[in-house]
Formats: C-alpha cells, structure tokens, sequence
C-alpha cells in the first residue's frame, strides 16, 4: 500500500539532507522517538506500533527512514525536486501488503498528518 502527503514548501534535496537527522527527528516527527543515542544512520526507536530499529539513507531527492524489523516493511521518504510535484516536498510511505485493517490505515494517516505538520514547522523555522 502507498501514502502520499504533499507539504507546499520549496526545499532542496541537500537541505533535507542536511537538516532531517536521526538526532533531531522529534523536532519533525513526534509520533516516534528515539530510545537511544543515534548514529547518522540508525536509532533505536519507540511509538504506537513497538521498538524498531530506524534506519535513515540519503537518497536522490531526499531521505529514507525504514523500520528494518517491522512485519510489514514500513518506509517513507521525503523527497523534493521529482514528479508528482517537484516544487514541494513530498512524503512517501509504503508497506508491502495490499490490505491491512482500518485501525492500521487509521494510525498511518495520523503518522503522515503528524510528519506533514512538523516537517512544515521544523522547515520553516530552519
């Protein structure tokens, strides 16, 4: 299944680089946070769905979180300067299943509408 958010705020693909880190991920996500000292890479984290490890990779356009141990293989990115709007940032998540229960569906939106709000936020103050 796939997830889009589409955050209206002009942004660079190094300045998400530079500025979406591991050591500051509640200031842009406060659904997740972290239970120990992060690398640039990897953390220990903790939120509604249990610990995962996170692991972050700069990409072309952006970045990529992934929780490595989650079932369902859970993903985003956040990624400007591409198709479907390169003037914005987009925020993209995946899991590899094709249906999954109202309450997940639920709790995802409300992962992405919590990223959306705090990305804006975080972004603009920076």
């Amino acid at each position: 299944m796939e997830f889009y958010r589409i955050v209206n705020l002009k942004s660079s693909e190094q300045d998400l680089q530079h500025e979406l880190t591991l050591s500051n991920l509640e200031e842009f996500c406060t659904e997740i946070f972290n239970l120990n000292t992060p690398t640039e890479t990897e953390v220990q984290i903790g939120g509604i769905w249990g610990e995962f490890t996170l692991r972050r990779n700069e990409i072309k356009g952006g970045i990529r979180f992934a929780l490595v141990e989650c079932p369902n293989a859970l993903c985003w990115t956040i990624t400007t300067g591409y198709p479907p709007n390169p003037d914005s940032i987009i925020i993209h998540l995946t899991i590899n299943r094709k249906e999954k229960d109202e309450v997940f569906i639920e709790e995802i939106n409300e992962f992405l509408d919590d990223i959306e709000v705090n990305l804006k936020k975080f972004l603009q103050q920076n």
